[in-house]
């Protein structure tokens, strides 16, 4: 890689990264040539691929359809030609659904290259859970803080046999009816790999999780819980000593065919448990306690032929010096037990002791369990789907009104009105609208705006005038798209013009700048964001716009005079992700449903925010 190109590639990673951890990913997003020529042959090659499948399904279809006719007519017995009938018919019901199933994917991905912004931003929205996880992932062996909020069992058996010999022993039928129970109570076995993605990134697991762990690789795994494994489709981890492969003194163990057979299958991870199985690795030395860590790590790799990541403390005893040793050798994860401390996986005290309950406890530990809460999405296609509601509420002692949903737009009126007048004249069908951004006083018919304004009513940009853009650097630039909304700092340099406002959003309908952010990402501005901006901390009437936690388009007005903090504190509160003041004092001005919902006259407008029906 040329060293231009290499700076190149680590300023746009910086800026990704730097975006995404700000969660406002739309300060990255700018399609360019490189991006749609990777969206295209993405979408184009998923394209191909669901053609040649269902081509093949077809193929499938056919050959079993003209089978089953040709059975048909050697047969006279009329129920079995019903019965040949319905096996061949079978696929045929499969394949129309695999071809109306093809024709919505290839309208969806033919609407995707028709508009490849949206079509990128809708993979940006489905994957950006996963990278967010990812990137407030914990630096090892530490817990991630939201799964330290989950409740994930893992349970501990050992031996498996008809007849018990000890208390913590487990007959077949037990073992088959602890299965049972998990399939019957929702409870769904994860993998070890599943477990530590979600102990590192607080990603969620399925609503209920638990683990499975079988210790000291007895006969009775292979005999007994491999099958069952099998049956209930459950995975499991088998922690294994590797002095106790083969040998059937005393109680029987797996052998390495036997254990080679069960890594073969997915369900199945093998975690080391030493060499000898000591009572006490902190007894041991340091040479003793390096050979069974890190020895029994090496056998198990090279006659399972497979890596071995996960330790098991036998008897569950550790120190810092064997957690250690475990950090040494190389294992990402260890598994511990204490009988009068059992926890659940995240709240453990690190991935080197990750705790366990035992056998006995599985009905009351699986009753409690819980995956974690849903991660959030970013939200870059706001939902302009939800229907138009109307909210009266108070907060901080603060009277509201909030109408929210349905799509938003703007109207540049040609001249000054009232807003209820507006709507009749430029828009009829808008269920609500709020005056919008602010205007010249220069003359009382005059719709001049200050700063630049974009309507899809007039479909015509019109520049800031240069005395006035100066003073709005870093004020909220409002962009509307059929999609989406974005709120910016107003750069006079790069949007007082249309191809500047279209860098951003290239479909943009709407635009224009509003007077502050009383919301910001969910936060709530302090004094020191409004830029000594005229009259923010003198009580008026306030107009105010945004989307709120739902994605949803918001309007709305305080009805009573307030100051612009606290009216960001109310709002933040009422579950504003973001809001801007509009133009307050006597223009504020708000109409649903074809009636203003002020107690006065306010002054007439040029410009007003409207909720379209969805």
């Amino acid at each position: 890689m040329k060293r231009k190109s290499y700076h190149k590639y680590r300023s746009a990673h910086s800026l990704f990264k730097t975006q995404i951890l700000k969660n406002n990913p739309l300060g990255w997003i700018s399609i360019n040539i490189y991006c749609l020529t990777i969206f295209h042959v993405f979408s184009g090659g998923l394209a191909s691929l669901l053609g040649l499948l269902i081509q093949h399904h077809a193929a499938e279809a056919s050959i079993t359809h003209k089978i089953g006719n040709k059975s048909s007519l050697i047969t006279n017995n009329l129920q079995n030609n019903e019965t040949q009938i319905q096996d061949f018919s079978s696929p045929l019901v499969e394949l129309n659904h695999q071809i109306s199933t093809f024709t919505t994917t290839s309208a969806l991905i033919s609407s995707w290259l028709s508009q490849p912004e949206r079509g990128l931003i809708t993979i940006i929205e489905t994957l950006s859970p996963y990278a967010s996880a990812y990137l407030s992932s914990s630096p090892w062996p530490d817990i991630q803080e939201r799964a330290k909020l989950a409740k994930v069992p893992i349970i501990m058996y050992h031996d498996i046999l008809p007849q018990k010999e000890v208390f913590f022993d487990v007959t077949p039928n037990e073992l088959e009816e602890h299965f049972q129970l998990i399939k019957d109570q929702g409870v769904v076995p994860i993998s070890m790999e599943q477990l530590i993605t979600h102990l590192q990134t607080g990603m969620p697991l399925p609503e209920k999780p638990v683990l499975l762990t079988f210790d000291d690789g007895y006969g009775g795994h292979y005999q007994y819980v491999y099958p069952l494994l099998k049956k209930y489709n459950y995975p499991a981890v088998f922690s294994i000593y590797t002095n106790g492969v083969g040998n059937n003194v005393g109680r029987s163990h797996v052998s390495w065919e036997q254990l080679q057979e069960m890594v073969a299958n997915p369900l199945v991870t093998i975690a080391s448990h030493t060499i000898s199985h000591p009572a006490d690795l902190t007894a041991l030395t340091d040479e003793q306690l390096s050979t069974e860590v890190l020895e029994s790590k090496k056998i198990l790799e090279a006659k399972l032929g497979i890596p071995i990541p996960y330790f098991t403390y036998p008897t569950g005893k550790y120190d810092e010096r064997v957690a250690s040793s475990v950090r040494e050798a190389g294992y990402n994860l260890a598994l511990t037990m204490n009988d009068i401390d059992e926890r659940f996986a995240g709240s453990s005290d690190n991935l080197l002791a990750v705790s366990r309950f035992g056998q006995s406890k599985l009905r009351e530990v699986i009753a409690q369990a819980w995956g974690g809460s849903q991660l959030p999405k970013w939200k870059l296609l706001l939902d302009f789907t939800h229907p138009i509601e109307r909210t009266d509420t108070t907060i901080n002692k603060i009277n509201l009104i909030l109408i929210s949903g349905g799509k938003p737009s703007t109207i540049h009126a040609a001249s000054r009105y009232q807003v209820k007048e507006i709507l009749a004249k430029d828009s009829p069908n808008a269920i609500a609208a709020v005056n919008g951004g602010f205007f010249s006083l220069k003359s009382l018919d005059s719709n001049v705006m200050i700063g630049p304004i974009f309507s899809q009513v007039t479909n015509q940009f019109i520049p800031g005038n240069s005395y006035d853009i100066q003073r709005m650097i870093g004020r909220p630039l409002v962009l509307i798209s059929p999609y989406t909304v974005r709120f910016i700092p107003f750069d006079p340099s790069k949007h007082n013009t249309l191809t500047g406002i279209q860098s951003e959003i290239p479909e943009v309908t709407d635009a224009f700048v509003a007077a502050a952010w009383l919301v910001k990402n969910g936060e709530p501005q302090a004094a020191n964001t409004f830029n000594n901006l005229y009259g923010f901390d003198i009580a008026r009437y306030r107009a105010f716009w945004g989307i709120n936690q739902a994605g949803a388009p918001t309007i709305g007005i305080s009805r009573e005079s307030v100051d612009s903090v606290s009216l960001g504190l109310a709002l933040a509160k009422a579950g504003l992700n973001d809001a801007v003041m509009l133009d307050s004092g006597q223009s504020t001005s708000l109409v649903y449903k074809g009636e203003s919902l002020v107690n006065y006259i306010a002054r007439p407008v040029p410009h007003t925010v409207v909720l379209l029906q969805p």
